[in-house]
């Protein structure tokens, strides 16, 4: 790239209007993933509006979260303006956060066989053959973060394979709208929303992206590990080393995740969980099969997978994915 005075000046205005004082220059990368984050180009025209136009032009509590990105974060006033003015609001992803309701008798038993109908969506040949595939194909970066952060390498493959199907399945709806969505036009989770929405901007500061590019889930998870803004900003890592952290790539998708697991507290070579014939109190969970309820004794490393997703079904699924890859590979 040739360093000239012009360029050098529009780079300049170009991350003013970002940031209203602080610099955000482009970065590049060669990930096979890039689609799904791109970098501001060097050609973008500056985000510049007096006024939020479209449809969240009336939004009062847009206006008040813009002023305090402005007061807190010092972004650009005219920069959020028309951002925000591109916005779309999701009906599907406002459908899906707020089911209708359910005015039936409440349920004092688990659904029968739930359990079994959970693990047959992830323990299937095509996840433990793909499985092995990813971690032989992926192995130096498996094996490096399996050292550096002291987890397991076939639960960082797990978390992978469950989440995206091994980076196949990473979603397509635009993060931004999505948040943006959650945050202004639902009422669950709105706080929490807000706040993953700040962290989104605050990460494509931070890392060059342009916003309107990333793609997720209809949540805002983005990435092979589907991490939400947050933990990106906290938990993701640069694991290929080339002043970037993108979690389309695999390698800091690896690293990342194997982050992920060590900050929650991860305990290498240590047991996960192991079935046993009945209740027995304290560390025991019951999980509802077709042939009757399963007993299962866990330890601290089931509790770490729950950090990441907060279900014994999730945690059990990953678990045995984890295995069965593992067993499969030898």
């Amino acid at each position: 790239m040739k360093n000239t005075g012009c360029k050098r000046l529009f780079k300049l205005a170009l991350a003013l209007a970002l940031t209203g004082c602080a610099g955000n220059p482009a970065v590049k990368t060669d990930s096979p993933y890039h689609n799904h984050a791109t970098t501001i180009p060097d050609q973008a025209l500056p985000y510049q509006a007096q006024n939020i136009t479209g449809t969240y032009a009336n939004s009062l509590p847009l206006k008040n979260f813009i002023r305090h990105m402005v007061l807190e974060h010092h972004f650009s006033e005219s920069y959020l303006n028309s951002l925000f003015s591109k916005a779309k609001r999701l009906n599907y992803v406002i459908r899906l956060e707020t089911p209708p309701p359910y005015h039936g008798p409440k349920p004092t038993h688990p659904k029968v066989g739930g359990w079994t109908r959970y693990r047959k969506q992830f323990i299937t040949e095509a996840h433990i053959n793909n499985g092995v595939a990813f971690w032989s194909n992926n192995a130096d970066a498996i094996q490096k973060a399996s050292v550096t952060y002291g987890v397991d390498p076939e639960y960082i493959v797990a978390i992978i394979g469950i989440e995206t199907f091994f980076g196949r399945n990473v979603g397509k709806t635009r993060t931004f709208d999505a948040l943006t969505t959650l945050a202004f036009d639902t009422q669950r989770r709105a706080k929490f929303f807000t706040s993953e929405l700040e962290n989104f901007l605050l990460m494509t500061r931070e890392e060059g992206y342009e916003p309107l590019k990333p793609v997720g889930s209809w949540a805002g998870a983005m990435g092979l590990g589907q991490f939400m803004p947050s933990s990106f900003r906290s938990l993701a890592v640069d694991f290929n080393n080339d002043g970037h952290r993108n979690l389309w790539d695999k390698f800091d998708a690896i690293g990342s995740v194997a982050n992920y697991f060590s900050h929650s507290g991860w305990q290498n070579n240590m047991p996960v969980a192991e079935k046993i014939k009945g209740y027995s109190g304290g560390s025991t969970i019951e999980l509802s099969a077709k042939k009757g309820s399963e007993y299962w004794r866990v330890h601290p490393n089931f509790k770490v997978i729950k950090k990441y997703n907060n279900s014994d079904k999730y945690a059990m699924a990953v678990h045995q994915l984890a295995q069965a890859i593992k067993q499969r590979r030898l």
